[in-house]
């Protein structure tokens, strides 16, 4: 197993904050927790909280995130964004892109992205980005970004229930794949893409070209029902176009998207 230390990390990385201020842990509850913790204690931005495990690693809607020891990038960022609240899935855009370059770059893979918040490869999921924010008044205070990556993960180890709907980028590859590469990359290209965001670049449309769910048959599970219809677009700011059977057009927020004919997948990161 690849061993990862706060110093190894640090040895290679070109950006110029991001990952400059870093935690790194063996063995953690959950990197989102503690980075929101350093976050509210003032941490500056790009702030990098990294494990390889995490004991109680969660997902969107309270998912569990499972990944075995030293398998995959456990990882959690802090950022002060310039943005509205409403404006805050700009920044799961960014990581998003900035994690398909770092793969496409590193192994040669080609990679894409799930609405709202999944990374694939080989048409299932390896990876998901969580992201949080801290408010004060109505402005972001900082928000918190948590990455996985499932790397040299063997989806054999998964659960009963998820093991048909992940993968790894060594399992589609067919070779193990170096983590402190893949890292370094995937921070420089988070830098590149949130610098770009902070002084006005939308990422909506390279974001929504990336997206496999759009122009899809789709079913969103709602908290108080059911959407289906074809996913037509996104909005600036993240939301899902669905277009239903009546004609009718519908701003989704957030949910559980589900491609026709294949399940929800691995939950999400954090």
């Amino acid at each position: 197993m690849e061993t990862l230390t706060a110093e190894r990390i640090l040895a290679g990385l070109e950006t110029a904050f991001v990952g400059r201020t870093l935690e790194y842990w063996p063995e953690i509850e959950s990197t989102n927790a503690r980075a929101r913790r350093l976050a509210e204690g003032g941490a500056p931005e790009g702030t990098l909280v990294l494990t390889d495990y995490q004991t109680a690693g969660r997902g969107r809607l309270g998912r569990q995130w499972v990944a075995p020891v030293g398998s995959s990038l456990l990882m959690s960022l802090v950022f002060r964004p310039r943005i509205a609240p409403v404006q805050v899935q700009r920044l799961t855009m960014i990581c998003g892109l900035a994690a398909v370059d770092a793969i496409e770059s590193e192994t040669g893979l080609e990679a894409g992205l799930k609405w709202p918040n999944d990374i694939l490869t080989g048409g299932a999921k390896a990876g998901g980005i969580l992201t949080e924010i801290g408010l004060r008044g109505d402005r972001v205070d900082y928000a918190v970004v948590g990455l996985g990556l499932n790397v040299n993960l063997d989806p054999a180890l998964l659960p009963g229930e998820l093991l048909m709907e992940a993968t790894s980028l060594a399992h589609v590859l067919g070779e193990s794949v170096p983590r402190l590469p893949l890292l370094w990359a995937l921070l420089q290209a988070v830098e590149t893409r949130y610098l770009a965001l902070q002084s006005g670049h939308s990422p909506h449309n390279e974001w929504a070209e990336r997206l496999v769910t759009l122009g899809r048959a789709v079913t969103v599970a709602l908290g108080d029902g059911v959407v289906q219809g074809i996913a037509e677009g996104v909005d600036a700011d993240g939301a899902l176009l669905v277009r239903s059977a009546d004609g009718g057009l519908r701003t989704v927020l957030a949910g559980d998207v589900t491609l026709r004919g294949q399940g929800q997948g691995h939950a999400s990161p954090a």
